[in-house]
C-alpha cells in the first residue's frame, strides 16, 4: 500500500476506528460512496429514535450533530468522484460542481429522516490558513449539515478534530485506489462500521 504523505495532516486526536478499503476502479468509489451515503441515513435515523418520544419532532430532528469528513488525496486521487457517488447515494439527481472555484458547493437534500444539507468544499485554492477564518465557513460546520472538505490541511487545524476523515491513493495503474478511513467521533465510527 503506497505511504500517503498527507498522513502528517491528520487531527492529534485518537482514532477510534480505522479500515482500508480497496477501490478497483471507479464503479468501486461510486458503490462506497453508496454505502456511505446509507450509513450516513442510518445513524441519522438511529439519532432521531435515541431521542424521548414526548419530546417536540422539531427537537428529535436535531439530535444528529452532522458530520465533518475530511478527504484527503493528491490531484486526481478520486476525492469529488466520491462526493458525487456520495450525493447520488444521498438522493441527489442534479449537477455536482466541483467547487474548486466557488470553494463551497450547498445541497439540500430531502430525506426519509428529514432534510439534510450537505455542503462540498474544496480548500486547495487556500494559501494561508487566514482566509478560512475570513471566509466565515464556520457557521456551516455548526448547523447540524453534513460537510465534505477536499483539500483540509490547507487550513491546518482551524478545522478542529474531524468525525472522519477519508485518504485516498493511487494503487498500482490504472483506476484502482486506495482509501484509508479512520473515525474520530462515535457518530463517524458508527458510519465507518456501516460502510
Amino acid at each position: 500500500m503506497p505511504v500517503n504523505p498527507d498522513h502528517a495532516h491528520l487531527p492529534p486526536a485518537p482514532v477510534l476506528l480505522e479500515r482500508s478499503f480497496a477501490l478497483a476502479d471507479e464503479a468501486a468509489t461510486h458503490a462506497f460512496g453508496e454505502r456511505f451515503a446509507q450509513a450516513i441515513e442510518s445513524v441519522r435515523e438511529a439519532a432521531q429514535d435515541q431521542q424521548p418520544a414526548q419530546e417536540p419532532e422539531a427537537a428529535r430532528g436535531h439530535a444528529f450533530h452532522g458530520l465533518q469528513v475530511q478527504l484527503i488525496g493528491d490531484l486526481g486521487a478520486g476525492k469529488t468522484t466520491l462526493v458525487r457517488a456520495t450525493l447520488r447515494g444521498l438522493g441527489h439527481t442534479g449537477r455536482v460542481r466541483s467547487p474548486t472555484y466557488t470553494l463551497v458547493e450547498p445541497y439540500v437534500l430531502e430525506r426519509p429522516a428529514g432534510e439534510l444539507a450537505l455542503y462540498h468544499f474544496d480548500l486547495y485554492r487556500f494559501s494561508d490558513p487566514a482566509e478560512w477564518a475570513d471566509a466565515g465557513f464556520r457557521e456551516y460546520f455548526d448547523s447540524g449539515a453534513i460537510c465534505l472538505v477536499e483539500w483540509p490541511q490547507r487550513v491546518g487545524p482551524l478545522l478542529g478534530v474531524p468525525d472522519l476523515v477519508f485518504s485516498l491513493a493511487l494503487d498500482g495503474e490504472g483506476d484502482a485506489r486506495v482509501l484509508v478511513a479512520r473515525a474520530y467521533s462515535e457518530s463517524g465510527k458508527a458510519c465507518l462500521e456501516r460502510c
